[in-house]
């Protein structure tokens, strides 16, 4: 068990430094953990991030906002983070900026990921996203219709923003 909640306010002597920006939010996130708080844990499309940006009050900005406060926890890993940069970054009115603050590098998945072993997945691009849901024993969170319909033969759990939500009791 961590120790008490350090003092993010103060400096107690004029050698230590201030927190780094995020610092806060990362012992939280531990304390929690370590406290036995299971976060619920989500792979995210990257068209749910475009969603999210084309429109503020949607479902999959809601999801995003809700992995910001630390209600959910956004597992990735190194070709479904730079997909969402590649495409967010190609589209006018999107930022990567705005979100790439959510790919932490305590949530990030190392482990393997066999997207070939989704062959039933028509688009090649969409296999690393079922293939991270898979291997982390996580929900997938996509708006694709080739992931959606495929969603009972994949083996995890592949939801629109809404019904992940909803899910979650989260649809208010």
């Amino acid at each position: 068990m961590r120790g008490p909640l350090p003092n993010f306010e103060q400096v107690e002597s004029s050698t230590e430094a201030r927190p780094a920006a995020g610092e806060l939010e990362s012992y939280l996130r531990l304390s929690l953990a370590s406290c036995g708080v299971i976060m619920r844990r989500v792979v995210i499309d990257t068209n749910v991030f475009v969603a999210a940006g084309f429109n503020p009050g949607s479902a999959a900005a809601r999801i995003l906002a809700a992995v910001r406060e630390g209600r959910f926890q956004l597992i990735w890993n190194e070709p479904t983070r730079r997909e969402t940069e590649m495409i967010l970054r190609r589209i006018p009115h999107l930022h990567w900026e705005r979100v790439s603050d959510l790919f932490q590098p305590e949530t990030e998945f190392t482990g393997p990921v066999d997207p070939e072993s989704f062959a039933l997945v028509p688009d090649p691009e969409d296999r690393k996203f079922a293939a991270l849901g898979a291997a982390a024993q996580t929900p997938l969170v996509t708006n694709d219709h080739h992931l959606l319909s495929h969603r009972n033969s994949i083996g995890i759990d592949v939801l629109t923003p809404r019904a992940f939500l909803a899910r979650e009791g989260e649809d208010t």
